[in-house]
């Protein structure tokens, strides 16, 4: 990673407060709605609200990333964050805050992707992705250990400083955790703030939201219709929806079978994003993007996987089959999304390619997310939740692949 700029590393601590702060932002509304003995259905309902907006704004983030300076886009999405943490503090449902979180957050992810592509030479990108998902991924894990000891015993037990309850603050026993949120996010900002404009422009398109929308959706078949840009946003939009409701699996699965408390399952969550750096650094040094279709057959193992959760009894068992887990999905999404990065700035351009990608990817969120709400509230068995969402992912990984082989002899025939 020699003769990288000084904006990248910027752009990669930026990104890591960010994400850390989203996660453990996470953990402390599951813990507000558990607070407010709220139905369990809206546990994943937190999920659908913070990505809600990565798909109605798609058409429009990546043009704004486009438009002006990534870095400054960067900061009003941490401020809108900030004001998201700080309306929950004063008594905003979790829900309603964090679908706002999600608001500012839906404009950040073209500009920090865009970035990468604007910074770097495609033969970078994956090297450059291993960087920068495995700093995600421990953002994820620091993000995951905070949220936990955010909601923990001690933390509640602190007692509020007179000048924080002289505020018109909720009587939550939380209101010190969410102020420590909004410190980290503060920071985030400060990060932003120096990451320098490096010039690069595009041509300016008209704003008007239908002819937005009309060139969104052109720009979505475009990446749709390429051979490899296909496969790789079938594989990422994918995995997006799986490693979000995993998330959310997990940490039931961890309180219902291993009798955790919320913030040791935290902990335990954690744990899977481990795996995932060990496997996007493996991936870093053994795949390009000329071999990365070859690792289908990696996705189906990945959903076979799931189901040996049912076979766990133990902490150790569980830690090994979650650190397996998240390295399978490390070693095999890291290329992807390199890969889509790369077809993504080649047909349209750093910004309104990663817009199309978040889009995709987020629908299947919030797709995955509320079958599992639904499932949830139900009260379908645990046990035949996990073993069908695990079916589920090993049958859409083998149609992928088999429609990308009929793509691919087409295209050769």
């Amino acid at each position: 990673m020699k003769g990288l700029p000084r904006t990248f590393y910027t752009l990669l601590f930026a990104q890591f407060i960010s994400t850390l702060v989203d996660n453990a932002f996470l953990i402390v509304a599951i813990a507000r709605v558990l607070e407010l003995q709220a139905g369990a259905w809206l546990i994943p309902i937190l999920k659908v609200g913070f990505t809600l907006f990565y798909v109605v704004l798609a058409p429009v983030v990546g043009a704004l990333a486009d438009a002006f300076p990534k870095g400054r886009v960067m900061v009003v999405s941490n401020l809108l964050k900030i004001l998201a943490i700080a309306l929950m503090a004063f008594g905003l449902d979790p829900v309603w805050a964090i679908t706002l979180a999600g608001f500012g957050a839906a404009g950040y992810a073209p500009a920090k992707y865009g970035l990468i592509t604007e910074l770097l030479p495609p033969k970078d990108l994956v090297k450059a992705n291993g960087f920068f998902e495995g700093a995600t991924v421990c953002a994820v894990i620091l993000g995951t250990v905070v949220g936990g000891a955010l909601v923990s015993p001690w933390v509640s037990a602190l007692v509020v400083p007179s000048w924080i309850t002289a505020l018109p603050v909720t009587d939550s026993a939380y209101v010190l955790s969410m102020l420590a949120l909004i410190a980290l996010n503060v920071t985030a900002v400060v990060l932003s703030l120096c990451i320098l404009d490096n010039g690069a422009r595009y041509v300016q398109h008209s704003f008007h939201p239908w002819e937005l929308v009309q060139r969104f959706f052109k720009e979505n078949a475009v990446l749709w219709r390429d051979t490899l840009g296909g496969l790789s946003m079938s594989v990422t939009t994918l995995l997006w929806g799986v490693g979000a409701t995993l998330q959310l699996i997990v940490l039931r699965w961890a309180q219902e079978t291993l009798q955790l408390p919320l913030n040791q399952a935290a902990y335990l969550q954690g744990v899977t994003a481990i795996g995932v750096i060990a496997g996007a650094a493996l991936a870093s040094r053994m795949v390009s993007l000329e071999r990365t279709p070859k690792l289908l057959p990696l996705g189906v193992f990945l959903g076979l996987s799931i189901p040996l959760l049912l076979l766990v009894s133990s902490l150790v068992q569980a830690v090994c089959l979650l650190i397996l887990v998240g390295a399978m999905a490390g070693f095999f999404v890291v290329p992807m999304n390199a890969l889509l990065q790369h077809r993504g700035a080649t047909l349209l351009t750093a910004g309104r390619s990663i817009a199309v990608q978040g889009f995709n990817e987020n629908a299947g969120m919030l797709a995955v997310l509320c079958m599992y709400s639904l499932v949830t509230a139900l009260d379908l068995a645990f046990g035949v939740l996990i073993f069908g969402f695990g079916v589920l992912v090993s049958c859409a990984m083998l149609l992928i692949g088999w429609r990308h082989r009929q793509i691919f002899r087409t295209t050769i025939g």
